[in-house]
């Protein structure tokens, strides 16, 4: 992806070149550079569009988690539904078991004095313990359903608590592993159900720039290292930058390229690491549309323009378990 769009950057130097000097260049040549700049173009749109994709890629797993989230809570209450309807069956069996040895009673007491009267007693005693024998039942299904509920909540809300603290065990492994850049423009802290590792760009760009400096590049080792041991995190490293228009020339236009180009040159340190999952790094450019802070200050742009390495922990379990229930 980024030798494409390096390999777009020098035609289009190139074209614009032979464009200024057309008479030194034959027309074959400068046609066949023209074709491959129309071609490299398009590839580079369609890498922005792929861009973009990811990005909505990244919203829906936030709705998907929120959405878990709310089926919990909900999974909850019906629980305590079932216990409130649990309580009420064993009163109403209660009642019951008493009116029957009221019946009982009544029966006995006057079976000699009025036969008609025991008969009716009887017919009512048998109604009574055919509604007995269906509270029984219906009290033993909410039993059981209120056991098999019970015990699926209590798995999800054990692989939550799970996932969380998993979740701090990976920012206290990167908090320590990062610890050498302390008051350099970096933090490590966990909130959404997410780590965020987040860098200034004083730590790790020159201004306009996308090549990495030295110490930027071992803060991202180090990062590199601890997704090495947690193969099961999602990793999105999004660039992000202040309001001030870019002004360079070349390979990029626009902020929002400049931080897409940052973004994809952490990407490029990270997979040089053999032992980290390719497959779960995805990079993106936010550019000036997802501050922190206020643009207002020389401090507040030092603070947007930053890359945010965010680490996810994979929900198909948790997925899993909630369609069963």
């Amino acid at each position: 992806m980024t030798i494409s769009l390096q390999k777009f950057a020098r035609l289009a130097m190139l074209v614009g070149v032979l464009s200024l000097s057309t008479s030194c260049v034959s027309k074959k040549i400068y046609t066949e550079l023209e074709d491959k700049y129309a071609e490299l173009k398009k590839n580079y749109n369609g890498l922005e569009d792929e861009n973009q994709g990811l990005k909505a890629f990244q919203n829906q797993a936030e709705i998907d988690l929120k959405k878990l989230r709310e089926e919990l809570e909900k999974l909850q209450q019906e629980r305590k539904q079932l216990q409130s309807d649990l309580a009420a069956s064993q009163n109403s069996l209660k009642n019951l078991q008493n009116s029957y040895a009221a019946l009982e009673k009544n029966s006995n007491e006057s079976l000699e004095a009025n036969m008609k009267k025991n008969r009716e007693l009887l017919a009512q005693l048998d109604a009574k313990e055919k509604a007995l024998q269906q509270e029984r039942t219906r009290l033993e299904k909410l039993q059981a359903d209120l056991k098999d509920r019970s015990q699926r909540v209590d798995e999800l809300e054990q692989m939550i608590a799970n996932k969380e603290k998993s979740l701090r065990t990976l920012r206290e492994t990167l908090s320590k592993a990062l610890n050498n850049f302390e008051g350099k423009g970096l933090t490590v802290e966990m909130k959404n159900g997410k780590v965020y590792v987040s860098m200034e760009n004083k730590l790790l760009f020159p201004s306009g720039s996308w090549t990495v400096n030295p110490e930027g590049r071992s803060a991202i080792v180090e990062v590199g290292k601890v997704l090495a041991q947690n193969p099961e995190i999602s990793v999105l490293i999004e660039g992000h930058t202040d309001n001030v228009p870019y002004v360079g020339s070349g390979a990029v236009s626009n902020n929002w390229e400049l931080s897409t180009k940052r973004a994809l040159a952490v990407v490029q340190i990270l997979q040089e690491n053999k032992n980290v999952v390719k497959g779960n790094l995805t990079a993106a450019g936010r550019g000036e549309h997802a501050p922190v802070t206020s643009n207002e200050t020389a401090e507040g742009k030092a603070k947007n323009r930053r890359i945010e390495i965010i680490l996810t922990p994979k929900l198909d379990e948790i997925s899993k378990l909630l369609e069963e229930i």
